[in-house]
């Protein structure tokens, strides 16, 4: 017996599934060209119209790499509006596992998926020939594949850096700007000259390099006079940073000199037409290496020399001999030479008298100058601690300043500097003030910093540093941006909520990537 036929069900009360909502994430690398952000989208929107998802939103990561989380504003955006409860979305839509991320741990790139997870986001590959449904099939392939991504990132860095020691050998300059006294000339295959590179530019064709010539006379005198003075006046850095100030003469980024600059002026060997590299490292975006002399690779008098050999050599040994290491007696044993003959002693007088460490050097070998003064028996008359905080402050900030301009420079950035204020412009986009924040203890015990906040130059974003205990290294730091800023004045404890620090960062890393351009690696191939 057969029984009765089911009537097909009225449209008008069948209700529809609701469609899935998804977002797109799309990773342009620099050194991919293929995978442009508009083959990603294609490719994503035709494979959310075939499974009937809805795309909702995008977010992006143009020229990034995909070794570091830090570096993806993009992706940390997504993540962090998958984990609301009314994030709007369910799914994530990704070009493939290596748009995901080129993690050299891959473990990282699983634990990024598995958040996602957690919280009832799925992830789809959608150029991928797998389902990515959690099967052990599926996971193995996963696992595969993200190991080949790492790999790929690995390969390709031995690759670049490979290119890089060979260019160097030839006698080509890899990166970074000339310096005072000299500059960049751009040369084509035959060695011809093309005309020099000014601040900011670079060369246009791949068969061409770059190589130093001598800059303007008045420069080139400036850095023979520097070593003059350093080697047969006897003058310390400090000193011939005053006198080169005084003449109103500036440094190659239009600067004042300070002790650091004309201190490198004085160590670096592209004077005497030297051309070094692999000094540091930064490979993979791990960690920042000071590489042992025995790996760095040299082409010596590959450039035009504008110091005098000999000259050169007597300042690195009158620099060794004045860095020698002492121990901590022969320290304390020349401090108290020092206040025996001028029954005194101050930070000034330590940095001017010969065969003395720094001051410097007795603040990080005995933790202050305080400490070192009552070690031999010297009582200031007055309480000099607040004071030499502040002054290493200072130092920290102006040291802070010239890093972060070194370093936004370094990744194809454009940044100036108001002389005045210390006020950054980057790439002529934003601006950005860098404060440095001492710790100060309550009678409790518990710590507490305060961040004045310039709003008359009203700076997009406050970079504070925030210091430790001691106040003798970084803490962490707080990228503040003008949106959220109606006071000038933060107050700081060790906790202080999402509000303030959603803001927080371990690193400068997030700040560069920010101010990040770029190019092309002609070293790839």
């Amino acid at each position: 017996m057969t029984g009765r036929p089911r009537p097909e069900p009225d449209p008008k009360f069948e209700q529809a599934a609701p469609r899935r909502r998804a977002v797109a994430y799309l990773r342009m690398s620099t050194e991919l060209q293929q995978y442009s952000t508009e083959n990603q989208i294609a490719v994503i929107e035709r494979y959310a119209a075939e499974r009937d998802m809805a795309i909702v939103a995008t977010y992006s990561d143009e020229a990034r790499s995909g070794l570091r989380l830090e570096n993806r504003p993009g992706m940390r955006k997504m993540l962090e509006d998958g984990k609301g409860k009314e994030s709007g979305f369910d799914t994530i839509l990704v070009y493939d596992i290596s748009r995901w991320g080129r993690f050299q741990n891959p473990d990282q790139s699983a634990a990024i998926e598995y958040a996602c997870q957690k919280a009832d986001v799925e992830v789809h590959y959608c150029m991928e020939q797998f389902v990515n449904d959690g099967s052990p099939v599926s996971n193995i392939i996963k696992a595969v594949k993200r190991s080949m991504a790492a790999e790929y990132a690995r390969e390709l860095s031995n690759k670049v850096f490979a290119g890089q020691c060979r260019l160097i050998e030839l006698g080509f300059r890899q990166g970074g700007m000339a310096g005072y006294g000299l500059r960049r000339m751009r040369v084509n295959q035959s060695g011809d000259r093309q005309g020099i590179l000014k601040r900011g530019q670079y060369k246009s064709l791949q068969t061409d390099r770059v190589i130093l010539v001598p800059g303007p006379e008045e420069e080139v005198e400036t850095v023979r006079w520097i070593y003059r003075q350093f080697v047969d006046s006897g003058r310390l850095e400090g000193e011939i940073a005053a006198r080169l100030n005084e003449r109103g003469i500036r440094t190659d980024l239009g600067r004042p000199w300070t002790r650091g600059t004309v201190h490198q002026v004085l160590t670096n060997e592209k004077y005497i037409g030297n051309n070094v590299f692999n000094r540091h490292s930064y490979k993979l975006k791990e960690r920042h290496v000071d590489n042992p002399r025995e790996e760095w690779i040299r082409a010596d008098g590959a450039f035009e020399a504008i110091v005098d050999p000999q000259l050169f050599f007597t300042a690195q040994g009158m620099i060794r001999e004045r860095n020698r290491r002492f121990s901590n007696d022969e320290m304390l044993d020349r401090l108290r030479g020092l206040l025996r003959k001028e029954g005194h002693l101050s930070g000034f007088m330590i940095d001017e008298a010969e065969n003395m460490p720094s001051s410097g050097t007795y603040c990080s070998r005995f933790g202050s100058l305080v400490r070192a003064y009552q070690l031999v028996g010297f009582t200031p008359e007055r309480d000099y601690q607040y004071i030499e905080v502040n002054r290493a402050l200072r130092r920290m900030h102006a040291d802070a300043v010239a890093e972060a301009i070194a370093n936004i420079e370094t990744i194809g950035g454009a940044v100036s500097q108001d002389p005045v204020t210390d006020l950054l412009t980057v790439n002529g986009e934003f601006t950005a003030s860098i404060v440095v924040s001492r710790c100060r203890q309550t009678k409790a015990g518990s710590r507490r910093w305060k961040i004045r906040l310039d709003t008359g130059l009203a700076p997009d974003l406050t970079v504070a540093l925030r210091m430790n205990g001691a106040n003798e290294a970084v803490l962490d730091y707080y990228l503040l941006p003008l949106a959220v800023l109606d006071t000038n004045r933060i107050r700081l404890a060790e906790e202080n909520g999402l509000m303030l620090d959603a803001f927080r960062f371990e690193s400068l890393e997030y700040f560069f990537g920010m101010a990040e351009r770029a190019r092309i690696s002609e070293l790839a191939a």
